[in-house]
């Protein structure tokens, strides 16, 4: 056999980790001498039938392996070529230029985030609170209350209770990839309670901000109103362009790896370490927000930017909000060693500690596997609810459009004709009970091309059938 790269590879062992099935435990070794150097960008791998013997895997498992590692974009597959190694690591990354120009004050109105709602098309980027009904969460409320004792009771931790991080702690490391300990976990009220915590602990007036463009507008906006710049950052079909980021002077770059808010794109490998190569070189925070990860229709989702992260640079944010039921207002944050005393000083201060009861009940809910029974049923009603939703529309309006971001998330964008009017669309939606939000609706800085935002979740399948015939309708008409 010849000696280099493809010969390191069948020299790595197989991890012996406690509870690591063969074909994670593959997926690992190759993925780990990616990121350690051992393979380098453009290295040849081994076959699968090659690496199968030597492992002593069968070919179906590893094709599998190299498929989730394409997908992941670590590797690239051709026909009669082989597999190859495509993610470049940085340098700076494997050790422990100009900012952009503030944005003018004067900005467009915030799309409907406020009007947001259950049963509404097509601004329903929410769950659906009937596929966790309140008997349900209630039969766990009160389970925890007959099981709290007077000290629980007595006085809300501003961290949050452990009972609930140590369950969040595993849920991370097992559904996410994210080794971290409950030590290093806070409970907050959700994904913005948990922005604006960080805003005012991290940030003064003045200091620069990056945020994706398109992006989430309440970020946007929480930053703008602590007096930050913002540097908006452009988006494209894989995500947050990290060749724009600012050169010098930013805290904190804002992103929605997992499905870009709203463009529903997944940021590939090779741009999340150049994200994190950026914020140690430039002494900067990632702050990851992981909002509807639980939701991947077509395959495994890709782990966390913070399963990335060996210096401590990314602050991780999650929500119950997104999984169980919007009302539900709890939420968490995964911080870095450095950050966590000064956070909780501020929510002690500010008196926002989240209520005891829902975190027992919680605790409870992800400990006896009811959480994720309720996120396969879940995944299950919304998958069928994204395919009624696109057959719909290719079966009425076939040609007029292109749906995008659809492989995971509560959302979908539609990415309609070029030249295509979007706001008389809407307007004409309006009349026909159909809510859109343009795509430039979300814009900071770039010109959007013509698309729309679809939320289909919190639709039933007959409401997303009825509004799919109605816009494939207008859709037609032009």
């Amino acid at each position: 056999m010849s000696r280099g790269k493809t010969a390191l590879a069948l020299d790595l062992p197989l991890p012996a980790q406690p509870g690591l099935g063969k074909q994670a435990g593959a997926y690992q070794a190759l993925r780990d001498a990616i990121l350690q150097r051992r393979l380098l960008a453009g290295s040849p791998l081994p076959s699968s039938r090659t690496l199968a013997a030597r492992w002593g895997l069968s070919r179906g498992t590893v094709e599998a392996v190299f498929e989730r590692l394409r997908s992941e974009g670590y590797i690239e597959r051709r026909s009669g070529s082989g597999s190859r190694v495509c993610a470049v690591v940085p340098e700076l990354l494997l050790g422990t230029g100009n900012a952009t120009a503030p944005l003018p004050s004067a900005t467009a109105p915030s799309p409907l985030e406020a009007r947001v709602g259950v049963g509404v098309p097509f601004v329903a980027r929410l769950p659906d609170p009937a596929l966790f009904p309140p008997r349900q969460w209630a039969s766990y409320l009160s389970q925890a209350l007959g099981e709290a004792g007077a000290e629980q009771l007595g006085q809300a931790s501003a961290q949050g209770l452990p009972a609930l991080r140590e369950q969040l702690a595993g849920y991370l490391a097992q559904h996410r990839g994210i080794a971290c300990s409950a030590q290093a976990l806070i409970i907050t009220h959700g994904i913005r309670d948990s922005l604006e915590l960080l805003i005012a602990t991290l940030l003064r007036p003045g200091d620069i901000a990056a945020v994706e463009d398109p992006g989430y507008p309440a970020a946007a906006r929480l930053l703008r109103q602590a007096g930050a710049r913002l540097a908006a950052i452009p988006v494209d079909a894989q995500g947050v362009q990290s060749e724009h980021l600012p050169g010098s002077g930013a805290r904190l770059l804002y992103l929605t790896p997992a499905h870009q808010a709203p463009t529903g794109a997944t940021l590939p490998v090779s741009r999340r370490l150049a994200l994190l190569d950026w914020a140690q070189r430039e002494d900067a925070w990632l702050v990851e927000d992981d909002y509807d990860s639980e939701f991947n229709y077509n395959s495994a989702p890709l782990p966390a930017l913070k399963a990335l992260d060996r210096n401590d640079r990314v602050i991780y944010c999650g929500c119950f909000n997104k999984t169980l039921f919007a009302g539900l207002r709890v939420g968490y944050l995964l911080v870095p060693d450095a950050l966590r005393q000064a956070l909780l000083e501020r929510i002690e201060l500010s008196g926002r500690a989240v209520a005891v009861t829902e975190q027992l009940a919680l605790a409870r809910l992800i400990g006896d596997g009811g959480l994720l029974r309720h996120l396969r049923v879940a995944r299950q009603a919304y998958q069928q609810r994204r395919d009624a939703l696109q057959a719909v529309l290719e079966r009425h309006a076939p040609g007029r459009f292109e749906l995008r971001g659809s492989h995971a998330g509560l959302h979908a964008l539609l990415m309609l004709p070029p030249g295509f009017d979007v706001q008389a669309l809407c307007r004409r939606a309006a009349q026909e009970g159909l809510q859109l939000q343009a795509l430039q609706g979300f814009c900071l800085q770039v010109q959007a091309p013509p698309a729309v935002v679809l939320g289909y979740a919190a639709l039933s399948l007959a409401q997303v059938r009825h509004a799919a015939r109605r816009l494939a309708a207008l859709l037609q008409e032009g």
